[in-house]
């Protein structure tokens, strides 16, 4: 008796990639991008933002060259950004085959949301997402960000062929 083995939800096809995704997914992701688009369009000192476009410099005697390294890339940083989202939102409506180009803008846009979501739960390397508690406030948002890396972890994997 063969065991069902559900279908990774992206993956190599013989003539690019496909995503594997049910309809209550495909909403949900684009959802999260248009709210991902309306926080990259809106203010460029929320906070939200931080791990999408880190300091470029660090120490506190480069303060200057950090804030006009932001006000010179922020704008081609954003765009690119949008680029990659619309990019990904033709992709989810599209029928197989998908191209790499698709399936990278794809892995960057679940990244920032991933960078967003990690910013506001305050996540760092030594969260252990099996620990958070059902009655944790936030719970759903950490069980988000896990759906998020589960699904760059196989978007990566697809994209190396493995």
């Amino acid at each position: 008796m063969a065991l069902w083995t559900p279908k990774p939800p992206v993956e190599r096809v013989r003539s690019g990639f496909r995503f594997n995704f049910e309809e209550e997914e495909r909403d949900l992701l684009h959802g999260l991008f248009e709210q991902l688009r309306a926080l990259l369009l809106g203010s460029a000192d929320d906070p939200a933002l931080k791990r999408i476009f880190p300091a470029a410099y660090h120490q506190t005697e480069h303060q200057e060259l950090d804030a006009e390294y932001q006000r010179l890339m922020r704008e081609e940083l954003v765009a690119s950004r949008l680029t990659g989202l619309a990019t990904v939102e033709e992709a989810l409506s599209t029928e197989p085959p998908l191209t790499e180009e698709q399936v990278m803008a794809f892995m960057q846009a679940v990244n920032g949301l991933r960078l967003v979501l990690g910013t506001v739960l305050d996540v760092s390397e030594d969260l252990d997402l099996d620990e958070v508690d059902d009655d944790d406030p936030h719970v759903g948002e950490y069980h988000l960000y896990n759906f998020l890396s589960w699904l760059l972890e196989w978007t990566v994997r697809a994209l190396s062929g493995t």
